[in-house]
């Protein structure tokens, strides 16, 4: 394999597995990110292809390392979003939101427990928990149980159930 191209530039191959060194990449990442180094969507496709092939290109190792990167910070609503934008296939989206799902709870406590860490004085802080856990993708009903085990007074009728969904 030629690692530079006409004019001394690095190939395309060279260039992907150069990407694939530094981290996992999903297939439509890598092909937005080669897209400029190639006038041919054919050759590109063939390239994504090989590289999948040899295992070079994996969208389950993308989606394990997108969750291992996020999963101490941000919910299962907000992963599962990024990940589908990445266009990975049903059956790998699947499998992780039922794995984020099994984790929910214990991921949303230790997040509310480094921010917040005693339970809310008012409705007022209730409301601005839930907004701070949302906003990080973890679901309402998580949140509400973990301001039900630290004590929040706080009715729960204040908000409206979660959809199922």
């Amino acid at each position: 394999m030629s690692r530079a191209g006409a004019g001394g530039k690095p190939s395309l191959k060279a260039r992907a597995i150069g990407l694939l060194s530094r981290r996992e990449h999903s297939r439509s990442e890598l092909r937005r990110k080669l897209a400029a180094h190639t006038e041919d969507p054919a050759e590109l496709d063939a390239l994504l292809d090989e590289l999948q092939q040899a295992n070079w290109l994996s969208q389950e190792r993308f989606a394990e390392s997108l969750v291992h990167r996020r999963a101490h910070r941000h919910g299962m609503r907000r992963i599962m979003h990024e990940l589908r934008q990445h266009e990975l296939p049903e059956s790998t989206l699947a499998e992780v939101a039922e794995k984020l799902r099994a984790t929910e709870f214990e991921r949303a406590w230790g997040v509310w427990q480094k921010r917040f860490g005693a339970a809310p004085a008012d409705a007022k802080e209730y409301a601005r928990q839930l907004r701070y856990m949302a906003a990080r993708g973890f679901g309402a009903d998580s949140v509400r149980r973990i301001l039900a085990q630290v004590g929040s007074d706080t009715p729960d009728d204040m908000f409206p159930p979660e959809d199922s969904g």
